[in-house]
């Protein structure tokens, strides 16, 4: 659902791809791929609007939690504040359970847990609410301007970007090793108090495909904003920024990053093929 905005001069430039016409035929309402590291627009389709973003979140949840330099060796408990109000979601983390804030990041970023996602704001200094106001004050930092956060998880409807913003978001993101590594972990096993073993996986399948290099993933969900997909991935040999949103099927974010490697690929291809003396 996106919301209306004026389109500003800059923003109208960069929404034009530079390079092919003819680009990969998305599922997806919005969708851009940028060269990373400032690099041209490859492919853009709708990359003002403003819609929800669900647990993309998480990134910025996590840049901000590093950037404060929490100990993340230090244990954190779930509490009852935890608890999704907002959507009614479940979690495996149950009230009680104590985990190291090392711990709660990865299951937050790898798996898209929203217990430990809102165990992070709220152990925040000054609480949940000096919390949001650090990612709307990072989102300024990093010229996210059409971006709004009131949550650390993402199940808020209100959490809004555009397409154009969340290139920045995982520009700044794939410059933290943990973002990096915890967003690539295929699964991760963690132990409960009761002795219990709890495998968690990651949300996004792709990381787990021998033919995608991922540098950088996250997925979200919630019915308002569709599927959502942000991944760096080296692709025909450069490094790239995918941002797919509000995807209408379960598998049609996954299907878009594979259409969008194939045409890549083949647009590689066809270059060199065409090249004097090949």
């Amino acid at each position: 659902m996106a919301l209306a905005n004026e389109t500003e001069p800059e923003q109208a430039a960069l929404s034009r791809p530079t390079g092919e016409l003819h680009g990969p035929d998305l599922k997806s309402s919005a969708a851009l791929v940028i060269e990373q590291g400032g690099g041209p627009v490859l492919y853009a389709k709708n990359v003002d609007a403003v819609v929800p973003i669900a647990s993309i979140t998480k990134l910025m949840t996590a840049m901000v939690v590093l950037d404060a330099q929490l100990p993340l060796n230090e244990r954190v408990t779930i509490a009852a504040a935890d608890l999704d109000d907002i959507k009614g979601t479940r979690s495996r983390l149950k009230v009680g359970t104590a985990l190291v804030r090392g711990e709660l990041l990865r299951l937050a970023l790898m798996s898209s847990e929203n217990r430990a996602a809102a165990a992070l704001g709220r152990t925040y200094p000054g609480g949940t609410r000096a919390f949001v106001a650090a990612m709307n004050q990072k989102a300024m930092e990093l010229g996210m301007w059409r971006s709004r956060f009131v949550d650390g998880t993402g199940l808020s409807s209100e959490n809004v970007s555009t397409a154009q913003d969340l290139v920045k978001l995982a520009e700044a993101a794939y410059q933290y090793a943990a973002i990096r590594q915890y967003t690539t972990d295929s699964d991760h096993k963690i132990r409960l108090a009761n002795g219990k073993t709890v495998t968690y996986r990651n949300s996004n399948g792709l990381v787990r495909n021998p033919e995608w290099r991922i540098g950088l993933s996250k997925t979200g969900y919630i019915s308002e904003a569709g599927r959502c997909l942000v991944i760096q991935a080296r692709i025909a040999a450069k490094p790239v920024i995918i941002v797919l949103l509000d995807s209408w099927g379960r598998l049609t974010r996954i299907g878009d990053a594979n259409r969008i490697k194939r045409w890549m690929e083949t647009l590689n291809f066809e270059r060199a093929a065409s090249r004097p003396g090949s």
